[in-house]
């Protein structure tokens, strides 16, 4: 990527989407964009005008993290943008490549036994994936609930790919295609500021780019996302609708990786659908 055409999108982007009413100002004047003025953000921040147009140029390095903080505040960051934020600062002066992991996991990662014992043991559908988006592990259930990604690459579906370039079989899996669509793309975004030098990122990017005007459209807009707990929604072909907690959590001992466990609430119609997959569903684990 380019990092500081990277600053400049995102703290623009960032900036369009404040109103001078959430930032407490007056609005004076007619507005030629949206949101507030360079002028507004540096006030707010407790920095020149010119220092701020400096750093909206893309000119993050070397940039203290009392400013960073400063410019978080004043441009109301939540926590995953405030972080990406932070991740742009240290691409650009340099330190994020001592950040990196000693070792990204490729798409070609496999499960330790140990892992994958764990993974068993979960009574509900469970994932590992990395920060691309590749799915590189999972239970039997949840290898059943994900049948629509394995369906269209086997052994190493994505779900980037999934989402954007088969469509009909995305919109027919995710109950609210558009939720799903968004949420994909800015996680993608966050790894991709925790990671600048990805080159398989990079190629991810470029690759769906050109194929896919959805993607194109939300990888502009510069949305970051965590993703750590929440309720998903899903239509599976055999079962139908899902309502499905899920928590993720970033794996200490693999690091760039995330394991999602998902659970149905206990005698919900959900669970009923579960269990009905899972009796449908053969053990094929050989353990050494």
């Amino acid at each position: 990527m380019d990092n500081r055409a990277e600053v400049r999108e995102f703290l623009i982007s960032r900036r369009a989407k404040i109103t001078p009413q959430q930032a407490g100002l007056p609005d004076v004047g007619t507005r030629r964009v949206p949101g507030l003025r360079r002028g507004e953000v540096a006030a707010l921040a407790g920095v020149s005008v010119e220092y701020y147009s400096k750093l909206e140029r893309g000119a993050l390095g070397g940039v203290s993290a009392s400013v960073l903080d400063a410019l978080a505040r004043a441009l109301q960051l939540d926590d995953a943008e405030r972080g990406h934020l932070f991740h742009l600062a240290h691409a650009a002066d340099g330190t994020s490549a001592g950040m990196r992991p000693r070792r990204r996991p490729s798409k070609r990662w496999t499960p330790r036994p140990s892992l994958q014992w764990v993974l068993d043991k979960f009574t509900g559908p469970a994932i590992v994936r990395n920060g691309r988006m590749d799915l590189l592990a999972c239970n039997q259930l949840g290898r059943a609930m994900h049948a629509s990604l394995y369906d269209v690459a086997d052994p190493h579906p994505n779900f980037v790919r999934f989402t954007f370039l088969e469509l009909d079989a995305a919109r027919a899996f995710y109950a609210d295609w558009e939720v799903a669509a968004d949420t994909c793309v800015a996680i993608l975004r966050t790894e991709a500021g925790r990671d600048p030098h990805d080159k398989e990122l990079h190629d991810l990017v470029g690759e769906v780019s050109t194929r896919s005007e959805d993607f194109r459209r939300r990888w502009s807009a510069h949305n970051v996302r965590s993703h750590g707990a929440g309720t998903k929604y899903f239509h599976h072909r055999d079962v139908g609708d899902l309502e499905l907690a899920y928590e993720s959590v970033d794996m200490i001992s693999d690091p760039g990786l995330t394991l999602t466990f998902y659970a149905p609430e206990p005698g919900s119609p959900t669970a009923q659908a579960l269990d009905l997959l899972a009796s449908w569903t053969t053990p094929t684990t050989t353990y050494h």
